[in-house]
């Protein structure tokens, strides 16, 4: 398979100096050397190379380069340090998962191999072993490397289900059933043996007790989203059509938006008449969805090292499953390795219902990468190919906002409302995403009415609760209702910071300066980061009279880096106080003849919620 790993010699100057600093700081000294690798002659031509010199430097920066999700730069620490030392077992094994992480298996074989004689219960490498041994077709040596990793709850499942898949490719299917009927597991665990029971019985050519399985199964995991494609596939192939555009069309009641897209692929292709192909189809592919299963699980609760590992796992097995890819590129996107993430959906093969949606997380990577020329093009091209598809325009919006190209937006979300024949609750999104671009703009008519069309259609919505809200109070219109409105957004999204904070700013706006206080030293307990809440609960400091606190708020928020017109008005106030209460309420007086257009509440772009193309 295509390894994601840039190999010694491998690091971007960028990225090395990085790490090497650090372990500068750590151990004795580390130097810049020309970056000539043995074995690696390329890396002369491309680098410069960092290299920590001690082989404690070097253990250190791999574990915070670690700590940091940056895999490969961890991969190439911890290789260094082996080398000095390679009798290390704990360097051994980190060094494994670190190029297991990577999806570089020949190093990882010859880690895995040397584990197995010097530490035999390392579990991910036994694991490792075993699956080679399956792919290899040998089965006695992948029983026993299974076998090896069920050392805790997870190890037990994993060995089990793994050692079933095994079974089923030696054609013992009533051995592998046996090894799935676990009755004292946890509820979670039996969900996994319940699923992959029935995906064993179907490659079997069980149907009929197939279908049961996926009956008991589909009562409690309905909404799971491969469990609902497995069961409608297996009904379709055993030629139920009607049952199974029925689980598809619940499925997508119960979804938000228009569903996931393999969802509506696949009810379409059974609507016209087609026979679906089973989910899994042979032991390999559901020995690939084992892994896949524990990672997209994994990496689902914050467990990005093991799950990223267990991905890494399905693709060995099956080096272009889309599913796995995707997931795989959602870690690196949560690392913020743009690049890589980039690398991975490329890998997905072309003609799949996600191809919509990989097109537009590409071009939210190359927006993160400073690529805004390109990704530009890309939704352009995408919006082109399906003119009646919001999603490309909706993408491009949110890039536009983001870089405060406020009039552009405003194009691309006109030209995403002018597709909607009758807006509904799907679309209170872009009503206020445009809202808040006329906002930005000075347009407060035209902002306004979006705002007040988002609310109509999402009455429950903090977002646009907020920022209607909060723009009528900052302009000294509709204070009671606008009040009402950050207040019921507060109550929906209690531990939401810039909400929280725009509550203590409207207080304050209104001169109850107590209350605000309150309300914006919360907002800067859940938001201890931001600049924005920094300055403003140093003005409730000061208008109550508590000067020397205000001026370590003020201090604090230009430690934080604000923007620059907002890092000078700190700045004077730290130098001259705010001025008298009766002067600034003048000013505000003033103020209030315009829109509100603070700087300081940008919730527009801050606050808005993740694009996400595969919902």
């Amino acid at each position: 398979m295509q390894s994601f790993s840039v190999r010694p010699g491998r690091l971007a100057v960028r990225t090395a100096a990085r790490w090497a600093g650090i372990a500068a700081s750590l151990a004795v000294g580390v130097h810049a050397i020309p970056a000539v690798a043995a074995g690696k002659p390329e890396a002369a031509q491309t680098t410069t190379q960092y290299e920590a010199k001690s082989q404690l430097g070097s253990y250190l920066a791999g574990r915070v380069a670690r700590s940091d999700n940056d895999i490969g730069a961890a991969a190439a620490f911890y290789e260094t340090a082996l080398a000095r030392d390679p009798g290390n077992g704990v360097l051994l094994g980190q060094t494994f998962e670190m190029e297991a992480t990577e999806g570089n298996w020949n190093e990882a074989q010859v880690l895995a191999l040397r584990l197995s004689k010097e530490n035999p219960e390392h579990r991910m490498s036994r694991l490792f072993l075993g699956i080679k041994a399956f792919k290899d077709k040998k089965p006695a040596e992948a029983e026993e490397h299974f076998k090896a990793t069920a050392v805790n709850p997870i190890g037990e499942l994993t060995s089990n289900i793994a050692r079933a898949w095994l079974r089923q490719a030696e054609g013992k299917t009533k051995d592998a059933t046996d090894l799935l009927e676990q009755p004292k597991q946890p509820d979670w665990a039996q969900r996994f043996y319940r699923y992959h029971k029935a995906l064993l019985l179907d490659v079997a050519g069980k149907a009929g007790e197939a279908r049961a399985v996926y009956d008991r199964a589909y009562k409690t995991d309905g909404a799971v989203l491969r469990s609902t494609l497995a069961y409608a596939q297996h009904l379709s192939n055993a030629g139920d059509a009607k049952a199974a555009v029925g689980v598809l069309k619940a499925n997508l009641e119960k979804a938000k938006g228009e569903g996931h897209p393999n969802v509506r692929a696949l009810l379409q292709q059974i609507e016209a008449g087609e026979v679906s192909q089973l989910l899994v189809s042979n032991p390999s592919e559901g020995m690939s969805e084992l892994f896949f299963g524990l990672g997209e699980a994994l990496t689902g609760e914050g467990g990005i090292g093991p799950g990223a590992m267990f991905l890494q796992y399905a693709l060995y097995l099956q080096p272009r499953f889309p599913f796995a890819l995707a997931t795989l590129a959602n870690v690196y996107e949560s690392a913020r390795k743009h690049e890589r993430a980039i690398a991975a959906y490329d890998r997905i093969p072309k003609g799949s219902p996600l191809d919509q949606a990989i097109e537009i997380r590409k071009a939210m990577n190359l927006n993160s990468l400073d690529r805004v020329d390109e990704a530009r093009k890309l939704l352009e091209a995408g919006a082109a190919a399906d003119p009646r598809d919001l999603k490309p325009l909706d993408a491009l919006g949110s890039i536009m906002r983001g870089h405060k190209r406020y009039e552009e937006a405003v194009g691309y979300y006109t030209r995403a409302i002018s597709l909607i024949a009758k807006p509904d609750a799907r679309h209170w999104s872009y009503f206020y995403a445009r809202g808040t671009s006329y906002e930005r703009l000075k347009k407060w008519s035209q902002a306004e009415a979006d705002l007040q069309t988002a609310l109509k259609l999402a009455p429950d919505q903090p977002l646009v609760l907020n920022y209607l809200g909060y723009s009528w109070i900052d302009q000294g219109r509709n204070l009671k209702q606008g009040m009402a409105l950050i207040e019921k957004a507060v109550r929906l999204k209690p531990d939401d910071g810039y909400i929280v904070d725009s509550l203590g700013w409207a207080h304050f706006r209104q001169g109850n300066f107590k209350e605000a206080v309150k309300w914006l030293e919360r907002a800067v307990e859940l938001r201890p980061e931001d600049p924005v809440l920094n300055d403003h609960l140093g003005d409730a400091f000061w208008r109550n009279g508590r000067e020397r606190e205000a001026r370590f708020q003020w201090e604090q928020a230009l430690t934080l880096k604000p923007e620059p017109e907002d890092a000078e008005k700190i700045a004077r106030k730290l130098k001259d106080g705010m001025p008298p209460l009766t002067q600034a309420r003048q000013q505000r007086a003033v103020r209030q003849v315009q829109p509100a257009t603070n700087g300081k509440r940008n919730t527009a772009v801050r606050t808005q919620q993740p694009f996400n193309p595969f919902q």
